[in-house]
């Protein structure tokens, strides 16, 4: 399919580097693109649900939105499929040594729990940006937190202790689905 911008969907294309450690989405979104061109997964970012209320249209290919608003509260950043189970998780990142529970969204969490009730994968993926440390958090382990503790946030340590650090490297990115691997298939064949 051809899109105004000469973009072809469903391509692979080669993975750019030039602009690596632009943020924990971009380095998720390349990741994402590697596992795709691999046959590996098919795990794409989910579009905010937005209504467009006001458009500008000085041409074709210079529409610019005016005016929106969002029309429903977003579950979830990515969505897919892997080794034939659904796949859902939110990433965030902080500056902090710890992750405000104010950056995830009571919805966010009964979206975790509706996909874990249905035998889905459900995680988190935190981005220490000052400490340059990627960690994932199962979703169960997030919702055990957000019950029993007190604190609005999540020290380092929780992660540390509960989580999984997710190793940077060239290609893929950062191979989330090796801790998926690890937790959820181990020992499996395919």
């Amino acid at each position: 399919m051809r899109y105004p911008t000469g973009i072809k969907k469903g391509q692979c294309t080669s993975i750019n580097h030039i602009n690596r450690g632009m943020g924990l989405e971009y380095d998720i979104n390349q990741t994402n693109e590697y596992y795709r061109c691999h046959g590996i997964a098919v795990i794409h970012k989910k579009p905010t649900p937005i209504t467009i209320v006001r458009v500008d249209y000085p041409s074709r290919r210079e529409a610019v939105i005016k005016e929106a608003y969002f029309s429903t509260p977003s579950t979830t950043d990515y969505n897919g499929i892997y080794k034939g189970r659904y796949i859902d998780f939110e990433a965030k990142e902080t500056k902090k040594e710890y992750f405000p529970l104010n950056n995830i969204h009571d919805h966010q969490v009964e979206h975790l729990k509706n996909i874990i009730k249905l035998d889905g994968i459900g995680f988190i993926i935190v981005s220490f940006t000052k400490l340059n440390k990627v960690y994932l958090l199962e979703a169960y382990k997030l919702i055990d937190f957000i019950n029993n503790e007190k604190r609005k946030s999540i020290p380092l340590s929780y992660f540390e202790q509960e989580g999984y650090v997710v190793k940077v490297n060239y290609h893929p990115r950062l191979d989330y689905l090796k801790i998926i691997d690890d937790i959820y298939f181990k020992g499996e064949k395919l």
